[in-house]
């Protein structure tokens, strides 16, 4: 068998007769559309790839499945011996409303849950604050104390299905009273899985949805990591989220780099606390969109592997090989979804699946078509999860691991994306880490003019939109159902909250409250972790009000004070 480079070299050489004899007349008979081609994320790609393009080694670095750098994937069968987990993101209304959604969804097949919190949960008040006003249910469930979670979790099967929830500032106290009313079942934490989304950074980064300063909410994330490490084996104590900095406007390659740069940070902060890499680290996972620029995607997830296996046990001295991993979920991309032709999301979104699919990731949302008008229909939301099953039932693409894996383009586009990460990350740690890159805005400033330069070319039609700047038909009309809070929704969830603040304890609340504060207004520390302080408020069903408004009285609330 002839050597790489000797064959390199005669593929080189047909590549010149090739253009000489075939691609120059095609050219001169027609042009080709564009005098460039690139990837979203501004990467060149080139017309024709082949051996020429991979590094001579690019062998070793590729690999094979399961084992370092994990390029192919982490586990050496794929999906041959287990699919990725459907997890269906739901919530909306009342804990009743939601509850009834989340047992269609199992009925239908869904393997675990995923929950929406509304935006007064999201920024820790109760569903009757003034500051609440009008904002109950609409893009999530409203929980408001253990009252509520526990209608909200009512017969649901918590010791077989994992549960993902989507809160960030408030993830504490609302992981508090997930775990108190799964205990009330009978479920001990130990027997609990599932994810807490818990990553602040990327709030400050994009989704702005923060309440207090970065460095004591930088503690409540320590604050979970330790507890769940000690004491909630099967459970992931945050879901690093490159999700939504991707639907603020930043490009594929800054998604990676920064989401990867704010695990680092999480990963210095559990270290400072004392605990040790190879303790906390298997439990980290991460939250990846998935764009319609279909190669880059894989090309996106392919390298993620290989950078986090290379942090984790170059940088950190990671020696259990599970610490090294890179576990994440997927969803598509919610901000690619258009109002106008809304049916053509159902195309979208099965490409972007596909590429999540074909990335390699653990577990997947697929986004409804209706998501640009309102929270999903339960009918859209059930067509959602049969795309996900068409995939895994009729496409195939289980049945080998990394299927594209030793394409020349995509092994590519995987050593250019990586290239570029690292780039990134050496900025990052130039300025000092993350949390002061932050500070001073870079990261921010590198999306805004990400999503500035994409809304350019989208302008100029350079990005084509179907249905939206591209086969444009003003006489067409979708009528569509939208998603409404029921009647009466808000009304039983008031009910409650008043009937629960009405029989609890009030002198256990008040003790429990003040545990709280005493700890909070100390450093952070192991003796001084803010979770059993939360576990007490939740089984006294102090509200979630009540627990923010104590850490708002010690942290105090962020106001950002950069403007990009």
């Amino acid at each position: 068998m002839a050597a790489p480079g000797a064959r390199v070299g005669r593929m080189s050489d047909r590549r010149a007769e090739w253009e000489r004899e075939r691609l120059d007349p095609a050219l001169q008979r027609a042009p080709e559309r564009k005098q460039s081609f690139s990837t979203m994320s501004d990467m060149p790609i080139e017309r024709l790839y082949g051996p020429w393009s991979v590094p001579p080694d690019a062998e070793a670095r590729v690999g094979f499945p399961g084992e370092p750098p994990f390029t192919r994937g982490i586990h050496p069968t794929g999906y041959r011996s287990r699919l990725w987990t459907m997890r269906m993101f739901a919530g909306f209304g009342s804990a009743e409303d939601t509850n009834q959604r989340f047992h269609q969804l199992l009925a239908a097949g869904q393997t675990g849950l995923s929950i929406a919190y509304d935006m007064p949960t999201l920024y820790g008040y109760d569903t009757d604050d003034p500051e609440a006003e009008g904002e109950f249910g609409t893009c999530g469930v409203g929980v408001s104390s253990l009252a509520d979670m526990e209608v909200l979790l009512d017969g649901l099967p918590l010791d077989k299905v994992s549960t993902s929830m989507t809160i960030n500032s408030p993830a504490a106290p609302i992981w508090a009273m997930y775990i108190v009313a799964a205990e009330k079942t009978g479920v001990s934490r130990d027997r609990l899985e599932g994810t807490l989304q818990n990553d602040i950074l990327k709030e400050f980064i994009a989704q702005k949805e923060f309440l207090f300063p970065p460095e004591p909410s930088m503690r409540l994330v320590t604050d979970t990591i330790e507890f769940g490490t000690r004491e909630m084996p099967r459970w992931n104590t945050i879901s690093i989220s490159g999700y939504h900095i991707r639907e603020a406007g930043s490009t594929a390659v800054q998604e990676l780099a920064f989401t990867i740069a704010d695990g680092m940070a999480y990963v210095e902060h559990a270290l400072e606390r004392g605990l040790r890499v190879d303790d906390f680290a298997p439990r980290l996972s991460f939250f990846f969109n998935s764009h319609s620029d279909f190669f880059e995607e894989i090309a996106k997830f392919r390298a993620s592997r290989r950078i986090w296996h290379d942090l984790m046990t170059k940088r950190y001295g990671a020696e259990n090989e599970r610490s090294a991993w890179m576990r994440f979920h997927t969803q598509t991309a919610g901000v690619s979804l258009s109002p106008q032709q809304p049916l053509n999301n159902l195309t979208r979104v099965a490409l972007q699946a596909l590429a999540g699919v074909l990335g390699g990731t653990q577990s997947l949302h697929t986004d409804a078509y209706d998501e640009a008008l309102a929270v999903p229909t339960a009918e859209a939301a059930l067509l959602a999860l049969r795309q996900q099953q068409v995939i895994a039932e009729e496409s195939g693409v289980d049945a080998t691991v990394d299927p594209l894996g030793g394409s020349w383009f995509v092994e590519a586009l995987t050593d250019e994306t990586e290239r570029q990460v690292w780039r990134y990350i050496d900025e990052i740690d130039r300025r000092g880490g993350m949390v002061p890159a932050i500070a001073e805005g870079y990261p921010q400033r590198e999306i805004a003019d990400a999503a500035y330069r994409y809304q350019r070319e989208f302008d100029a039609g350079e990005r084509r939109i179907v249905g939206v700047n591209a086969y444009v038909d003003e006489s067409e009309e979708t009528t569509v159902p939208v998603l409404a809070v029921p009647a009466g929704s808000l009304e039983r969830q008031l009910a409650r909250l008043e009937r629960t603040r009405r029989e609890r304890d009030a002198e256990a609340v008040e003790a429990a409250l003040a545990g709280l504060r005493d700890s909070a207004t100390r450093p952070g520390s192991t003796e001084t972790n803010l979770m059993p302080h939360f576990l007490r408020a939740a089984e006294a069903y102090a509200t979630l009000g009540e627990m923010c408004g104590v850490l708002r009285g010690v942290f105090g609330e962020y106001r950002e004070p950069v403007a990009v």
